[in-house]
């Protein structure tokens, strides 16, 4: 790896000429023992500290890759992933063989595009600007906006590395990237623009940002640091972007300098989502339902959390951690842990040093941010954010508060003291105090006229429920504002609105009812007998959980054609739950989406949004019409083995009401969530 970084620090200052170069580097590469990845990842770092000629750089790749191509095709195993702790990477340090005379590309496997080259006849490669895990990006022109005279005809182009190609999932990879970073509309995350394939070549579109790497900024010779008031707007404008995808379920999970652009206008972009994640799936389960892409490994381990690099599930801590890191590093001009991994540093008990000149506020905000311990560290973006900014409640004196979540207790408790005090001293005096109760005038009632009777008082929230309850074959919640009951949830189309709204009129202190209902076929109607009581449970308790399409709005008809692919986004309760997500045919089957054989760790971390099914996997067909969806969360596996794929309903259902009634009597109703999601399907016309 020296050698490597070596040679190449010899061309950029002019001791080897390009020939010297290439003869020393097929030296190198005939001799190494490290992994092909390493070697991309050495000429990415050193390209980002002093840019190489696009066609050196594109040649190096491409001779990195032939490496790659013979040691698989001696049966060696050399993509960039990260092994599970205690397994070995096999690597093959066979020097390359000969290239067949007459025709140096002959016998080769497929090859990565390169500078010059056109993509779809569109898009010209122009000029290589990055390299990460999982691909290639390049400043390209694109011929249609050329042509159609765009003033700005240049976007980025990610191509999938060879080496990356390789692995099983990188289509899918890709292809959920370019989705996952469409779903993160953010003016601090990298704009994407569409997923294609040329031949074998496969890439994403994105636009192209002029500007500098952190990377690359950090690298500067001589670099010591940057002042606070420099620093802080990078640090906001990143910790947006992560503060957004979180919201969204999102964990970026190789959050580091290289993938945060500060453009020329000055705006700081997160980039490459690639291996952003909700669930984290154990390696035993080859072929899991939900797609993880931290299953690639592609980490940066100066960066990585502790937790991360243990295989844990990931978590919004995990990038708060790699943001304080790049924090520190903007401050200082090193690394808080001298570039060591995190696992390194807590062994070793190391500890970052204070920066000269920040303030006392900030310092422990960054501190708690460098915890290497997750449950010691931040909780949030937005409160390191807080800590971290001019404006944190915790400069006023005497506030630091300590880095776990219990300090938001504190915190609210004092803005609430603060409210209190705050307030002007008569408005405190008067609050509450028998003298303001008694100061305003009484009013006789006209002697001549009879009092008229009291008005009946609007139902309990207990009459409520008790009256929907008795509303067959439905999955309802209702409330009252005054005289007016507002009813929404899911009712049988037997029942009807009418149905509904003359049971709830009939009760005293109701004057009208505004429904809100999705109506369901009477056939579904032991899906919903089966569930609702949890559905209504838990949409009382406040609710949380949501399923729709993968891709569709909030709110949107879920509406499939035949042969469309079943993709389903679940959102998760407010804690560590357990997912059952199945699907009720017209045919009177339920088909398990998750778990099945195939997937059988469905546990998922509190507040998270993962895809469940891929494209191909399940999809649509006759009988046509509307079907349902139901999600179960529990507190422990709803069954402690996976039921058949697909299997009688009326048998499950009666299977599942027994589990449920199990688990509510051990944890309580509150610990259950459901939602139902409908799908009408047709045939493609």
């Amino acid at each position: 790896m020296d050698n490597f970084a070596q040679a190449i620090h010899q061309l950029q200052s002019g001791a080897l000429q390009r020939p010297e170069f290439f003869a020393q580097l097929d030296r190198v590469l005939a001799s190494t023992t490290d992994s092909a990845g390493h070697l991309l990842e050495v000429l990415s770092v050193e390209h980002a500290r002093k840019s190489l000629p696009s066609e050196v750089y594109a040649e190096v790749q491409h001779r990195i890759e032939r490496l790659i191509a013979a040691r698989q095709r001696n049966g060696g195993d050399d993509t960039f992933v990260q092994t599970k702790p205690g397994a070995h990477t096999v690597r093959d340090p066979s020097p390359l063989p000969p290239l067949p005379p007459g025709d140096p590309e002959e016998g080769e496997p497929e090859r990565m595009k390169g500078v010059g080259e056109t993509l779809n006849g569109r898009f010209v490669l122009e000029e290589c600007v990055g390299f990460g895990g999982m691909g290639t990006v390049y400043k390209a022109l694109d011929l249609r906006k050329l042509e159609a005279s765009d003033r700005k005809p240049y976007i980025a182009i990610k191509v999938l590395n060879v080496q990356f190609r390789g692995h099983p999932k990188s289509l899918i990879a890709l292809q959920r990237e370019a989705r996952k970073a469409q779903a993160l509309a953010h003016p601090n995350i990298v704009q994407v623009y569409d997923f294609d394939r040329d031949g074998p070549m496969v890439y994403l579109t994105m636009e192209f940002l002029q500007g500098k790497a952190l990377s690359q900024m950090l690298r500067v010779q001589g670099f010591t640091g940057m002042p606070y008031a420099q620093v802080l707007p990078i640090v906001t404008g990143m910790g947006n972007a992560l503060a957004y995808a979180h919201g969204r379920g999102f964990v970026h999970c190789d959050f580091k300098p290289g993938n945060v652009i500060v453009t020329d206008a000055g705006v700081v972009k997160v980039i490459d989502f690639g291996i952003a994640r909700v669930f984290q799936k154990t390696e035993e389960d080859a072929d899991v339902t939900v797609f993880d892409p931290g299953s690639l490994g592609a980490l940066t381990p100066a960066y990585a959390s502790p937790e991360m690099l243990e295989h844990r599930d990931p978590d919004p801590r995990d990038d708060i951690y790699a943001l304080a890191c790049i924090t520190y590093e903007l401050l200082t001009g090193h690394h808080p842990y001298d570039r060591v991994s995190a696992l390194q540093a807590r062994g070793a008990g190391m500890k970052p040093k204070r920066p000269p000149k920040l303030g006392r506020a900030q310092w422990h905000a960054l501190k708690c941010g460098l915890a290497l311990e997750r449950e010691a560290r931040t909780p949030t973006v937005a409160r390191f954010l807080a800590g971290f900014g001019t404006r944190s409640l915790a400069s006023r004196p005497g506030l630091l508060a300590a880095c776990g979540a219990g300090a938001l207790a504190l915190a609210g408790l004092a803005a609430a003291g603060w409210y209190y005090l705050d307030r002007p001293p008569q408005a405190q005096q008067q609050a509450g105090t028998p003298e303001a109760a008694t100061q305003a005038p009484a009013i006789a009632a006209a002697p001549d006229v009879p009092e008229a009777p009291p008005a009946p008082s609007p139902p309990t929230a207990d009459e409520l429920a008790a009256a929907v309850g008795r509303i067959p074959c439905s999955a309802l919640v209702a409330s009252a504002n005054g005289d007016v009951v507002s009813l929404r949830g899911f009712l049988s189309k037997g029942v009807g609105e009418r149905g509904a709204r003359s049971a709830l009129l009939a009760m005293p202190g109701v004057a009208s009812v505004d429904l809100d209902v999705q109506q369901v076929d009477t056939d579904k109607c032991p899906v919903l007998s089966a569930f609702a009581p949890y559905w209504s449970a838990y949409r009382r308790a406040g609710g949380g959980a949501a399923l729709r399409l993968a891709g569709a709005a909030p709110g949107a008809r879920a509406e499939l054609v035949e042969g469309d692919s079943l993709m389903i986004d679940v959102t998760t309760t407010s804690a560590e739950s357990f997912i059952t997500l199945d699907y009720y045919s017209l045919q009177g089957n339920v088909t398990h989406l998750l778990p099945n054989p195939r997937a059988r760790d469905s546990r998922a971390p509190p507040n998270y949004t993962a895809t469940i099914g891929s494209l191909g996997e399940w999809g649509i067909g006759a009988p046509f019409g509307t079907e349902l969806v139901v999600l179960v969360t529990t507190p422990e596996p709803l069954f402690a083995a996976p039921r058949p794929v697909s299997e009688p309903g009326a048998v499950y259902l009666a299977d599942a009401a027994r589990r449920l009634e199990q688990i509510r009597a051990r944890a309580g109703a509150g610990r259950i969530a459901v939602e139902f999601m409908q799908i009408s399907t047709r045939p493609r016309r």
